[in-house]
């Protein structure tokens, strides 16, 4: 046996962590082969002879449409439709096909309505009647949006849905889909069944998919690798949900020697008690979803190496459970970080940038053009902009319109914040070279927690996106629960800055 100084210099074993075997020698198996994730469902067909037809209307133009054909109009007050956004009327034509007539509400509005329709419409093929007041493509993508349904613990699953017929792009339209539906899927998840040992699984099966090099650190030997902050965090857990760091390379066939190289950085705490400093019962309720972070950058590792993007990727997820035990971190401990500054922890429940530190600094060393973190890191950002609006935080201006445009052009909602320097002082520590929670006077968590991240992050263009990945209520096409927030944004933007691949 031999021994190891950890993050707070304590002496531990170097066997701690490397057991993954129950007493009688069986590896735990997580309940994967009960209940593995889902295969995703087609939303999307490239054509069908059997689509029913679906009208798409706003007030006005069912109102026109009303006034010279009373029959129409009787069919509306008997289903109480006048085109009322979200609304959904259904019919048989004179040729025995199925119509549906779907409500627009009073303007056309954005594309994203259409992801109610998916989940209004009865299961079967269906083509809109007449092109969409937006580009078709995005049309379908919110159909199929609008089409995922978490069912993996019901004892009733894949129950039959509409799909909606998308032309020869459906099946790039449905690999979008896809990646973000794998991001739901892990985020609703509970615990039990995505701990870290589940996110490197997943991890594995898209490298070996997309032929990319992967490598784990697990447990002790996160020390001796120098990622003492992750070994932090995560000692405090079972040994068979030990810490983690996943490190991920791609290279495209389509790249040139020199390429740009990408790196994707994702929180992945897969369930926070919040440490010592415990959470109470409200708080750690959706905890499962704290691993939103590690979920979002392999979906969109996904997106980019399905339409093969001519680009390099580093994918790095750091993989933890904040847990309380006689081995968790203390308030007031004071740890080492991969980048060599010395960190006081005010607070164990701001673990997530004790984790990130150590993996941006893991990205500096590979000398990015660009590197995208992305996490579930603060409540801060929900008091700000809420539950739908998410915050991203850069010192690149030009990243940052890029990143606007791209926002607007697909609807997923962004908004920049500022990384003001004035609260940069409120991380300062009395006997460390900072702190993990900042100063009170400061107020915003925020900003302060992405002014942490700065100090780790890799020289040149970085952008941190304050996730919460969850809706907490539910409505057609979006059901409560999981959401995936920004990846299409900013796949839209690296495929407009580096090729539209596939």
């Amino acid at each position: 046996m031999r021994l190891r100084r950890d993050a707070c210099g304590t002496i531990r074993r170097s066997d701690q962590f490397t057991v993954n075997k129950l007493s009688h020698g069986t590896i735990r198996p997580f309940n994967l082969e009960r209940r593995p994730l889902p295969h995703p469902h087609d939303s999307l067909v490239s054509s069908s002879t059997e689509a029913g037809l679906v009208h798409l209307t706003t007030e006005d133009a069912f109102a026109a449409l009303t006034a010279a054909d009373p029959g129409l109009a009787a069919l509306g007050a008997l289903q109480d439709f006048a085109g009322q956004a979200g609304r959904l009327m259904l019919d048989i034509d004179s040729q025995g096909r199925r119509t549906a007539w779907f409500g627009l509400g009073r303007t056309t509005g954005g594309v994203q309505a259409v992801r109610a329709l998916a989940g209004r419409l009865p299961h079967g093929d269906w083509a809109f009647a007449e092109p969409p007041p937006w580009p078709a493509g995005d049309a379908a993508l919110a159909f199929a949006l609008g089409g995922y349904v978490f069912d993996r613990f019901r004892s009733v699953r894949g129950k039959p849905r509409p799909r909606l017929v998308a032309g020869p792009d459906a099946p790039r339209l449905q690999r979008l889909a896809d990646a973000c539906a794998l991001a739901k899927d892990m985020i609703n998840s509970p615990a039990s069944h995505m701990g870290p040992l589940q996110i490197e699984t997943i991890a594995r099966d898209i490298a070996q998919a997309h032929d990319a090099a992967i490598s784990v650190i697990t447990g002790e030997a996160l020390i001796e690798a120098n990622y003492p902050s992750i070994h932090a965090v995560g000692r405090a857990a079972a040994p068979d949900r030990g810490p983690r760091l996943i490190e991920m390379s791609w290279t495209s066939a389509r790249a040139a020697p020199g390429a740009p190289l990408i790196a994707l950085v994702g929180k992945g705490v897969t369930f926070d008690t919040g440490g010592l400093d415990l959470k109470p019962s409200s708080g750690m309720r959706q905890m499962k979803k704290d691993m939103g972070g590690a979920a979002h950058v392999l979906a969109l590792a996904k997106m980019v190496m399905e339409a093969d993007l001519a680009v390099r990727l580093a994918v790095l997820v750091p993989a933890v459970e904040n847990a309380v035990s006689a081995d968790a971190m203390r308030p007031g401990d004071i740890l080492s970080t991969r980048k060599g500054l010395t960190v006081e922890v005010g607070n164990t429940d701001a673990e997530g940038r004790l984790i990130l530190a150590d993996a941006l600094t893991r990205a500096e060393e590979l000398s990015p053009d660009l590197t995208i973190d992305l996490a579930t890191l603060t409540g801060a950002a929900r008091v700000a902009l809420g539950p739908e609006v998410i915050p991203y935080y850069t010192d690149d201006d030009q990243l940052a319109a890029e990143i606007a445009a791209a926002s607007a052009a697909v609807e997923d909602p962004l908004w920049r914040m500022p990384l003001w320097n004035g609260y940069d002082e409120a991380l300062e520590s009395d006997i460390a070279d900072l702190k993990n929670d900042s100063d009170a006077w400061a107020q915003a968590g925020s900003v302060t927690a992405a002014l942490y991240l700065r100090r780790f992050a890799p020289k040149g263009s970085w952008v941190h996106f304050d996730l919460f990945a969850w809706r907490p209520r539910s409505q057609p096409g979006r059901p409560a629960g999981a959401e995936a927030q920004a990846i299409r944004a900013l796949f839209h933007l690296l495929s407009q800055r580096y090729g539209g691949g596939q």
